[in-house]
């Protein structure tokens, strides 16, 4: 199936030409360029007042929705020897990972320095620094006022290095990792959900000046419905390089911002600055299935048959059973291994069935791809 949703520049054009209301955000210190800023002292005495958290946890989950979609909260971490201690194991983490490292997906090769899943790898190398660093109540109250409780949070550092250039407007994970094709095969309404499926943010472990490109952000991009499918348009493209804004962040500073906010990184025109971002990624509690189910064994029981009568089979029929047997979707996946082969998302489990059956794999040698695929996406 697939949908058709057209897309309206004029259409997007309203939605990004709002004003934040400052009666609408009482706790807020400030609104600078439609972006909500609030200081961490709010966030602490949240951290005692249920009224305030309460008061706190709306205002925040309002603004990502129905608001400007982002946020900056001054003075998030204070404590720059953190920072600075978790800054000398990414250089550590990678210095080890020169040789292997897959890479950034949202830059050309060299302009970035990128550690996926670093949540993990600080964590091993050095459980008091990330003790200290997760400790911070402030990462809780916004994941939580945006997803709700049990939420998963994982963390990807990008050093943007002298003289890399913008990124492309662009959204972000689920909906905004997919090509074109496949955002057409969702039905609107899930366009429309998705971005409640995830929270985006990124805490400054350096000072990021203007010159030294922090994200340019369009305030208010979320609530265009049609988002995912338009961001790739030339005519959007252009809005968001005349529109988008920048705000100067200091060490320590965090922003969080609404998955479906168009958004990019800016150029670093610095000859010397290296802006190094702690990205989180915080994903909904319910993005999970009830039951733990082995869909590598599942396929391989049914290769045999699916290789000896699969022209028996009309191709809708096809289509069902591996949607039924196979994983479908490419993440979560361990990136340093399973790098995009094309596009922003790595081959899926169906997809490698797909391929072997168009081959004529042997089952043998369907299951070594299988290990290997399962390896791959293995911490």
């Amino acid at each position: 199936m697939t949908w058709h949703l057209p897309i309206s520049i004029e259409e997007f054009r309203r939605c990004c030409e709002q004003d934040l209301s400052a009666a609408d955000y009482l706790l807020a210190a400030s609104i600078e360029k439609q972006v909500l800023c609030y200081s961490a002292d709010v966030f602490q005495q949240a951290s005692d007042n249920a009224d305030i958290k309460n008061q706190l946890s709306k205002e925040i989950a309002q603004n990502l929705q129905a608001g400007s979609g982002v946020l900056v909260i001054r003075g998030a971490y204070t404590d720059i020897a953190l920072l600075e201690r978790h800054n000398q194991w990414f250089d550590k983490i990678l210095e080890d990972e020169a040789e292997t490292s897959a890479g950034d997906h949202f830059a050309k090769a060299g302009a970035n320095g990128r550690i996926w899943n670093a949540l993990q790898k600080v964590a091993l190398a050095d459980p008091q620094a990330f003790c200290d660093y997760y400790t911070n109540p402030i990462l809780h109250i916004v994941s939580e006022a945006w997803l709700g409780p049990n939420y998963q949070m994982t963390s990807q550092v990008n050093i943007v290095r002298p003289g890399a250039d913008a990124q492309q407007p662009h959204r972000d994970y689920h909906l905004g990792f997919q090509s074109p094709e496949v955002l057409a095969q969702y039905p609107p309404h899930v366009h429309t959900l998705s971005p409640a499926l995830t929270l985006q943010g990124g805490v400054a472990h350096t000072d990021m000046p203007l010159e030294s490109g922090p994200t340019m952000l369009l305030p208010f991009s979320q609530q265009y419905a049609e988002g995912y499918l338009a961001w790739r348009d030339e005519a959007f493209k252009d809005y968001f390089k005349k529109h988008a804004v920048q705000l100067p962040l200091k060490q320590g500073d965090a922003l969080f911002f609404n998955p479906a906010l168009f958004h990019a990184a800016g150029d670093n025109r610095t000859t010397y600055f290296h802006r190094i971002g702690n990205l989180l990624q915080v994903s909904s509690a319910f993005g999970r299935a009830m039951e733990t189910v082995d869909r590598y064994a599942i396929s391989t029981a049914i290769y045999p048959i699916l290789l000896e009568q699969r022209a028996q089979y009309r191709s809708a029929e096809i289509d069902a059973l591996l949607s039924t047997a196979c994983e479908g979707y490419s993440f979560p996946s361990n990136l340093d291994r399973d790098p995009p082969a094309a596009g922003m998302a790595p081959e899926t489990h169906r997809q490698l069935t797909e391929r072997a059956l168009e081959q004529g794999l042997s089952l043998a040698a369907y299951q070594a791809e299988l290990s290997t695929h399962q390896t791959r996406r293995e911490t």
